[in-house]
């Protein structure tokens, strides 16, 4: 089975991904995170610095990096997120603006400034959605959504805010329903969570879920967090 978690900023993903895939032995896919692209895309500056270009550029090379490890998996893996979730955080950048943080006082329906690089983005983003949906639907059995219920992560290098979160959420959800891809919301703690996931698709377990989270733990300690502008091309 080849099942994606989707979810937000700061939702879980990837640390439900690395727990779940340790409890059920799925493997789970890798691609670099736009943080880890950054350095390489547009060096010196932070995400909140980017140019639609270089936005763009980062989108593009995470979907490719995406793809190839989906097809390497494609008898069955875990992923944390897909390419919707690259597609979706542009579009709703197109509303609030490419530095969303810039523009967290927009009451809801409010919009930024449609300026001429925020056309050309958007132009783009309805371009790329259509072959990220396409792709989407053919490597993905189900998703699972993880509630929006954990605070967003205060690590200095997310430029977004509540209101883009809850955006984002809204348009996975209607993408899923116009994919006809299963759609399944969970919630809880990680190990409640990875409980019921493995629940609703009967997939057999290897541990128990606390000694899945403590690998996972061990996991997400080895990972590179620090902001961009700590970090150096290799």
């Amino acid at each position: 089975m080849r099942i994606g978690i989707s979810g937000t900023y700061s939702s879980g993903k990837t640390f439900t991904s690395m727990a779940l895939s340790h409890y059920t032995g799925l493997p789970r896919t890798r691609a670099r995170t736009m943080r880890e692209i950054l350095p390489e895309a547009a060096p010196g500056k932070t995400l909140e610095e980017c140019t639609a270009a270089e936005l763009i550029q980062m989108i593009v090379t995470r979907h490719v990096e995406r793809a190839v490890y989906e097809d390497k998996l494609s008898d069955g893996f875990v992923s944390d997120g897909s390419s919707l979730q690259e597609w979706i955080y542009g579009s709703v950048r197109v509303s609030l603006g490419l530095n969303p943080s810039s523009s967290a006082q927009l009451k809801d329906g409010e919009t930024v400034e449609k300026t001429a690089e925020l056309a050309f983005f958007e132009e783009v983003m309805l371009s790329l959605g259509n072959s990220f949906k396409r792709h989407v639907k053919s490597s993905f059995d189900v998703f699972v959504h993880l509630k929006n219920e954990l605070p967003l992560s205060a690590d200095g290098h997310r430029p977004v805010n509540d209101q883009f979160r809850n955006m984002s959420d809204a348009i996975l959800q209607r993408t899923m329903n116009e994919l006809g891809i299963p759609f399944h919301v969970v919630s809880g703690s990680v190990e409640e969570r990875i409980a019921q996931i493995a629940a609703l698709f009967n997939l057999e377990t290897q541990m128990t879920p606390e000694a899945a989270v403590e690998m996972a733990s061990a996991e997400y300690a080895l990972l590179d967090v620090r902001p961009e502008q700590d970090r150096v091309l290799q």
